[in-house]
């Protein structure tokens, strides 16, 4: 029996077609942009455009966001955004592909400024999107259907990475790592291409679009400044910011640094997605049992381990075992951390809210990946303490340390200020086993007996943090 996700036909198709839409996006994401900065190290980028590459598309995303909502008021339609934000993504895949040959003086700073429209056209979808789905999925049913969704996009995003990296490993075999960066593209816009049709066949409910609301308040800021929403972007922007001093450079640093091959680098993004593909119902039964702050409090404390682990061994297993933590933790805190936003909400203020939670979130991420670039092309990679020498790799360890002390004063500074919302937790007394394989039920339980322990803490300061 097919599996159903709304009683009314017309929803339940729409939400299909965003399950089928979603995994044609992830062989986008697979195959294209999970390769932007192997790219850019075949461009010869620097330390400098590796953090813009990774702070300035999605900073100007965010004002693309902005324009989004602004437009739903004068088009009226969510649909018709989407779509042209689709469609435009699409079509940016071929100069990405052409223009770095054609002129191969400035093909970096090419690559980086249809990144920015790439990046810009995404991000046009973003409000109308969340605004949509909003409206489509019940409240009670986000965190299984959104982890059911994610866990296929990424399977399908996991193997269109094993695929690309099998291409890329290939031609560059040959001496033609160009033409092999060209073959995995021209799949990424397929993909987008495939998820366009899909998007075109879902319902958009008439009479609601996404807008942005532009009427001065006088106690807005008041009111924004102690809501609930704003704890929560503010530690949501702020470990963003922390985490992009580090995330962009992981790839660089394999490849350039260690000397790691593409296939290699496939084998161990691959490893990330994995992780992420058997973790993600159990985040999302969790989520809906004990609540989306539980799991951001465990992945939250979690995070800053990451960048603290690259720095202990350049062994190649090692670090494969490294990424896969770091897929298996993200993907609990970044689905965690999208549901709650919608908790904290209004409906009816979705979008305004969300496109400055972007902006905020994205300036910090451009913060954070200009103070890593900085950071890569300040310090010393040999250095003496006590008569000792130490030399490194690169001068990329010292980026992943001071990842890793941002990420934890953000955990522990901010976190305890982020308030739950106890009434969106469903209580279910059939066990919550999302991914329902023997080897799993013991670390679930362990996971289930955490979350219990953490669900009554923060029951019991929940006064505090109001």
């Amino acid at each position: 029996m097919a599996r159903r996700f709304a009683r009314d036909p017309q929803v339940d198709r729409s939400l299909r077609h965003s399950v089928s839409g979603g995994v044609a996006m992830s062989v986008q994401t697979g195959s294209g942009e999970s390769y932007f900065n192997a790219f850019a190290v075949h461009l010869k980028a620097t330390n400098g455009q590796i953090a813009l590459l990774a702070s300035l598309p999605p900073l100007v995303g965010s004002v693309a966001q902005l324009l989004s909502a602004w437009l739903g008021r004068r088009l009226g339609s969510r649909r018709t955004l989407i779509l042209l934000g689709v469609r435009l993504q699409a079509a940016m895949w071929l100069p990405i592909i052409l223009l770095p040959p054609l002129l191969p003086e400035h093909a970096m700073t090419l690559f980086l400024i249809c990144a920015v429209f790439y990046y810009a056209a995404g991000n046009l979808i973003a409000p109308q999107w969340s605004s949509l789905m909003g409206d489509l999925v019940s409240p009670r049913k986000r965190g299984r259907y959104f982890a059911f969704r994610n866990r296929l996009a990424t399977f399908t995003s996991l193997l269109s990475l094993v695929c690309a990296g099998l291409v890329l490993h290939l031609f560059d075999g040959a001496g033609l790592a160009y033409v092999g960066f060209a073959v995995i593209f021209l799949l990424a816009t397929s993909g987008r291409m495939v998820s366009a049709w899909h998007l075109a066949q879902m319902h958009d409910p008439p009479g609601k679009v996404a807008v942005l609301e532009t009427r001065p308040q006088a106690d807005l800021w008041q009111r924004v400044r102690h809501s609930a929403f704003a704890r929560f972007t503010v530690f949501y922007a702020a470990m963003h910011g922390a985490v992009a001093v580090a995330s962009p450079f992981f790839t660089v640093y394999m490849l350039r640094d260690l000397h790691y091959s593409y296939l290699q680098l496939m084998v161990g993004l691959a490893a990330s997605l994995l992780a992420q593909v058997l973790m993600l119902n159990t985040w999302g039964c969790l989520c809906d049992r004990y609540g989306h702050r539980t799991v951001l409090a465990i992945t939250g404390l979690l995070t800053p381990l990451l960048p603290a682990l690259w720095m202990l061994s350049t062994d190649y297993f090692y670090l494969l075992a490294v990424q896969a933590y770091g897929g298996a933790v993200w993907s609990g805190f970044v689905l965690s951390a999208g549901n709650h936003v919608y908790d904290l909400v209004p409906p009816h203020k979705r979008v305004t809210y969300l496109a400055y939670h972007a902006v905020l979130s994205n300036t910090a991420t451009f913060v954070g990946a200009l103070l890593g670039g900085w950071i890569a092309l300040t310090l010393p990679a040999v250095f003496v303490i006590g008569g000792l020498r130490f030399d490194l790799p690169s001068t990329l360890p010292w980026v992943f340390f001071f990842s890793f002390v941002l990420r934890l004063a953000v955990a522990l500074a901010l976190f305890p200020h982020v308030q739950g919302v106890v009434a969106a937790v469903k209580q279910r007394r059939r066990p919550c086993f999302a991914v329902r394989f023997q080897r799993f039920n013991a670390l679930t339980r362990v996971l289930e007996t955490g979350m219990r322990q953490l669900r009554g803490f923060a029951r019991a300061n929940m006064v505090l943090l109001r």
